[in-house]
């Protein structure tokens, strides 16, 4: 009985024996971190810009001038907190009758040290969904 088990009759093999080896248990917990942290850094952006995008809707729905609407647009994002969208970033065109308004707009997003994760976000109220180009600013002379 020389290599067998005392307790059990059957040799233990190798083959049999499962689980998760610890650093395969490392490995999946890093990731798990990581993607963490990405989520953490980039979910604040983006309810960010759900906010913006439904200010835009307020601001169409109050219908109007373009000042009118940039009014709008200013109440609701300071009652939202809407820090990337500026009312004079707000590009308000008019498609027949129905005024449409949109935004464009480039996030960095520091992720650690020197890394930086670049997103863009644009909305429009326009059901075509085609954000149109944002008319050059003259400077005064």
């Amino acid at each position: 009985m020389h290599g067998s088990n005392p307790i059990c009759s059957t040799p233990i093999s190798l083959k049999a024996q499962r689980g998760v080896s610890l650093s395969g248990l490392i490995v999946v917990l890093g990731l798990i971190v990581g993607v963490a942290m990405l989520a953490l850094k980039v979910v604040p952006f983006v309810l960010e810009y759900h906010a913006a995008k439904s200010a835009i809707a307020t601001a169409k729905a109050s219908g109007g001038t373009p000042a009118e609407m940039r009014s709008a647009f200013l109440k609701t994002s300071e009652v939202n907190d809407i820090d990337s969208v500026r009312a004079d970033d707000l590009i308000i065109t008019k498609v027949g009758e129905n005024a449409e308004v949109a935004f464009d707009y480039d996030v960095k997003i520091a992720l650690f040290t020197n890394v930086h994760l670049g997103v863009r976000f644009a909305a429009t109220t326009d059901s075509s969904g085609v954000i149109p180009e944002k008319p050059e600013k003259t400077m005064p002379r």
